[in-house]
């Protein structure tokens, strides 16, 4: 039975402990927060646009190319072994064999990966892609997961701004070529900050669409040349609602407006009851997917 109690939502406003717009950095360490107004320290680093953190992992190193036949055989070992194995399993797996070789991408519509995460795979880092077409809660979320979650949390952003994207491209790419502005904006910055992991995760599930019915709970990224796990894939929404409710865990308060699949906002719309919780993802478009998991 789906517990009622109301998910915890993300502060609307900057700082994720007292909501003021005092926030600045904090000592050497470029990924340190400090607010003004509170005085609460918090861990966010950036990769990207951010010169500061561009190594994004310090001394963990891509996988080499003679690594991949190791890590392929991992991939079966996990497949077999890990066939119906629930979330927590399926990361103590992932952080036995990977450690801090692991990444974690989140969308921020809630932190149910990031807190499964926290607990059972702890030298892992969380991935966030800031697109710079973000609803403003869903960077909020960001920075609160951050707050307070025990996982150093990525920010990863695009080698291009909205500014300077439109002045190569021209205005509202995502309109006129949504697959480019995808592939510039989501799928080429990952690739790039997922260079020194040898393995992510990503919190996508078998009943969020028919694209995702046949997705595996480890399989090989050969896009990327790393191992890929799905550590909720065989989650409903409704064990998902129950988790989040159990734990307090953070959710986006999107997701109680209407949106259960948070995007960039000009692609994403609110879903109407009985509509497939995707379904407001690239509406009216044959598109289905960003192509970060194709």
């Amino acid at each position: 039975m789906t517990s009622s109690r109301q998910p915890r939502h993300a502060p609307p406003f900057h700082c994720p402990f007292c909501g003021e717009e005092d926030i600045r950095p904090h000592g050497e360490d470029p990924g340190q927060w400090r607010c003004g107004s509170c005085t609460r320290v918090w861990k966010l680093s950036f990769v990207g646009l951010a010169p500061a953190a561009s190594d994004v992992a310090g001394v963990l190193m891509a996988a080499p190319a003679n690594e991949h036949s190791r890590l392929r055989a991992l991939v079966e070992q996990g497949s077999r072994d890990l066939d119906g194995a629930g979330p927590q399993e399926v990361l103590r797996w992932a952080d036995h064999q990977f450690g801090a070789a692991l990444a974690i991408a989140s969308s921020m519509t809630d932190a149910v990966l990031a807190h499964l995460a926290a607990h059972s795979a702890p030298k892992a880092k969380i991935v966030f892609l800031d697109t710079g077409y973000h609803f403003a809660e869903t960077i909020q979320t960001a920075r609160a997961v951050a707050a307070s979650v025990a996982l150093e949390v990525l920010v990863v952003r695009p080698e291009r701004t909205v500014a300077g994207q439109d002045e190569e491209h021209g205005p509202r790419l995502y309109d006129r070529d949504p697959d480019l502005c995808c592939a510039l904006r989501k799928v080429a910055p990952l690739s790039r900050a997922l260079q020194p992991f040898s393995a992510w995760a990503a919190g996508i599930r078998r009943d969020d669409s028919d694209s995702r019915r046949d997705t595996r709970v480890v399989h090989w990224d050969g896009e990327r040349g790393m191992v890929k796990i799905n550590p909720l894939v065989h989650w409903t929404q409704s064990e998902v609602d129950d988790y989040i409710a159990e734990n307090d865990v953070l959710v986006n308060p999107l997701v109680s407006d209407g949106y259960p699949s948070i995007g960039c906002a000009p692609c994403t719309l609110r879903v109407a009851p009985g509509q497939g919780p995707r379904s407001g993802r690239w509406a009216d478009l044959a598109k289905t997917e960003c192509g970060l998991h194709a």
